[in-house]
């Protein structure tokens, strides 16, 4: 995960190392989902979420397209 200010720069960075350009998200996005992913982990029956669970997680802090589809 990169960190940019603007979305200028995100354009800038992919092309300057020829990568395609990926999703973005805010910094409040990246808490949220930071809080929403890791919730419950440290407790012993955790177990690993499915990939229509994890959709979910991203769905809820507001992270939708092509992109953050597992299926």
């Amino acid at each position: 995960m990169l960190a940019f200010r603007w979305e200028a720069h995100v354009d800038r960075w992919c092309e300057l190392w020829r990568v395609p350009r990926g999703a973005t998200m805010t910094l409040e996005q990246q808490f949220d989902l930071a809080v929403a992913w890791y919730e419950g982990m440290p407790e012993p029956v955790w177990r690993r979420r499915t990939p229509a669970e994890a959709e979910t997680v991203f769905r809820a802090v507001g992270l939708d397209g092509e992109f953050w589809r597992l299926g």
